[in-house]
């Protein structure tokens, strides 16, 4: 809905579009190496059509095909849901230092990649490292070693893993390998359609625009 200035509006989509927005975060975040852009409105809209689906098939006469076909439906779009959102969790306690701290850094108007809830959770995960560390380990070592960076200690996310995606608008001029002392600059034209394997972070800011899928 448009704000009170009218200077915004809100992006209507279709049932199945919906489902199909959550296919896509749910894909790209199951097949990216780091946590991406939280989608708080997406999951919110679909919480509320399997809410609406639900007291449709209430309504429904018992016996009726369609609702065996229906109930089906919604089996399936809370499994994409509740895997989507484990995938992100699981990524959270993996990388938290670097997720908060990528977070703490964001300028101001770039999107989050933490819900308020998913931040919270990263905040007292974190603090519930450090207090383990600090009491099974930490204060039985020597005073100059009590102290322990868990930006430095956890692992970053491989951004130069290799990634599968589709080309969902046609792209052009992407450069795959930055030139080196050893090799030219090469870059590429993504046709639309066409399926590829290339290092994610070369890719990373076609998945956030929604230009590729991973797959």
């Amino acid at each position: 809905a448009p704000d009170s200035d009218g200077g915004s509006e809100e992006l209507v989509l279709t049932p199945a579009q919906l489902i199909r927005s959550l296919e896509q975060a749910w894909l790209n975040e199951k097949f990216a190496p780091e946590l991406l852009e939280s989608k708080p409105e997406i999951i919110e809209c679909v919480v509320e059509q399997l809410d609406h689906m639900e007291a449709n098939l209430k309504r429904a006469k018992k016996g009726d095909l369609k609702v065996s076909v229906h109930h089906m439906e919604i089996e399936r779009i809370r499994y994409v849901l509740s895997s989507y959102l484990r995938c992100r969790l699981v990524k959270i306690e993996k990388f938290f230092p670097h997720v908060l701290e990528k977070e703490k850094s964001r300028a101001e108007g770039e999107p989050s990649i933490l819900s308020p809830e998913e931040f919270a959770f990263a905040k007292e995960y974190m603090a519930n490292t450090e207090t383990y560390l600090k009491n099974a380990a930490l204060k039985h070592m020597p005073p100059n070693l009590q102290k322990v960076s868990l930006l430095k200690s956890v692992p970053k996310p491989n951004l130069d893993s290799f990634v599968f995606l589709r080309v969902l608008e046609r792209q052009e001029n992407i450069l795959v390998e930055p030139e080196t002392d050893e090799q030219r600059e090469y870059t590429i034209d993504l046709e639309e359609g066409s399926q590829h394997l290339i290092r994610y972070k070369t890719i990373a800011p076609l998945v956030a625009s929604g230009a590729v899928q991973l797959i």
